[in-house]
Order: structure tokens, then sequence, then C-alpha cells
């Protein structure tokens, strides 16, 4: 089987892909802007001046020839955020709204 490589993307086994330049920084990250606003490669570069046209289009490389792995990964950090938000303490104002029936 070819085994294809991706200029600026590092994956290692059991982790997410993610940039080698900055690991810290995912690829579902910026497929999240992709997605959630529709940015093209030059308005990822824009909104994120860490990125480099370069890292952009092999992040956008990457996600097409592994979609379901990387929409996968944005469904269950999803999933894990929607979790946390449900166990987290309601603050006061919430609270009040929610009694007077505005939220």
């Amino acid at each position: 089987m070819l085994s294809l490589t991706y200029p600026h993307i590092e994956k290692i086994e059991h982790q997410p892909a993610r940039l080698q330049r900055i690991p810290r920084i995912r690829v579902a990250q910026i497929v999240m802007d992709y997605l959630a606003y529709g940015w093209s490669v030059e308005e990822l570069c824009h909104q994120h001046p860490y990125l480099t046209p370069a890292e952009a289009h092999a992040t956008m490389g990457y996600y097409f020839d592994h979609q379901d792995e990387i929409d996968q990964e944005i469904s269950q950090e999803w999933q894990d955020t929607q979790a946390s938000m449900a166990q987290a303490p309601k603050s006061p104002f919430y609270t009040r709204m929610k009694a007077r029936g505005l939220l």
C-alpha cells in the first residue's frame, strides 16, 4: 500500500495530526474554521497569522485525504465539550434568567 506523506503535518499513531512547526496546533482545529466559516486557505492564513500558506494547504490536503478521521476527532471534541458544559455549575445569571423563564 502506498503511504502518503504530508509536508508540514506530523501524524503519530494514536494521536491527532498536528503541524510539525507548532505541534500544539491540530489539523482538526484549522479544519473547524474551514467548516464553520467556509474560509479559503488565504483567509485561514489571514485569520491565523502563525499559519503559512504551505501549512494551510497541507492541512487541507490532509483533511480531504483523511476526512473520516478528522471529522471523528471534531465530533468527539464536540461531545466532550457538551458533556463538560452540562456538568459545569450554572452561573448566578443563568439561574436567575432560567427562574424568570427568559432562558
